[in-house]
């Protein structure tokens, strides 16, 4: 081979190189998730305290066993249900309940901050496309108000006021509102009851570790992502 044959064959190959990694790069850059969809409190919105403080009083009011912190760390690593069942929470109460609690929230939303980070990755997530949404037991005035007028601008849908166990409709009527493909969609939340209202609709599941359950809980559902730090939300 000729120098000049061989000079130009390198030249062609570092083209080629140069073309692949600048198609890799646009690639990571775009999301694999037409669709994202948050799950509120303890996944954007650091409320813990505010909530189990507030549980408490709650419990006061409707005739509940009250929790000790102990109690609360236990209770993480159980699923809804059984977290209603230890606590002697009559089924039928539930709904004054979840409404109590919004209101409560109404009064004390000012004390309630997103997460360190959580602005800055959503934005991130929009600029490559990604659409967002929320699901969420919280009310939509609560959740707009927290997030503030130009983020919550960028949520394309609010699917909020769930139940405790009906977030799976809220789910598909995020994804149908949004015309996304299930395959396409993933739904990210801090317990147990969002990787399974994700599996129920055909979507992802993503499950951050610094919200309400524990992570041994959320694990052993083997979500399709595990979020372990904020960052992450944005790389998705």
């Amino acid at each position: 081979m000729s120098v000049r044959l061989q000079a130009s064959c390198v030249a062609s190959a570092h083209d080629d190189f140069e073309k692949y990694v600048r198609a890799e790069a646009h690639i990571k850059a775009m999301s694999r998730y037409d669709l994202a969809v948050f799950d509120f409190d303890g996944t954007l919105a650091d409320s813990a305290a505010w909530f189990f403080g507030s549980l408490n009083e709650a419990a006061g009011r409707f005739g509940f066993r009250t929790t000790t912190e102990d109690e609360r760390h236990a209770l993480r690593r159980l699923d809804n249900r059984e977290i209603v069942r230890r606590l002697r929470v009559p089924m039928w109460k539930l709904p004054a309940i979840a409404r109590h609690m919004r209101r409560r929230a109404a009064e004390n939303v000012d004390s309630i901050r997103l997460f360190q980070g959580i602005p800055e990755a959503l934005t991130t997530l929009r600029n490559k496309g990604t659409r967002l949404a929320i699901v969420s037991s919280n009310s939509e005035a609560n959740v707009r108000r927290i997030i503030g007028g130009p983020l919550a601008g960028q949520i394309a849908f609010y699917g909020c006021g769930a139940s405790l166990f009906g977030k799976t409709s809220k789910l598909r009527s995020a994804i149908r509102h949004c015309g996304a493909d299930r395959a396409r969609t993933i739904y990210v939340g801090d317990e147990t009851r969002d990787i399974e209202a994700a599996r129920a609709t055909g979507a992802a599941s993503g499950a951050v570790l610094w919200g309400y359950a524990a992570a041994e809980a959320l694990l052993g559902l083997n979500p399709t992502i595990v979020f372990h730090d904020v960052e992450q939300l944005g790389r998705m």
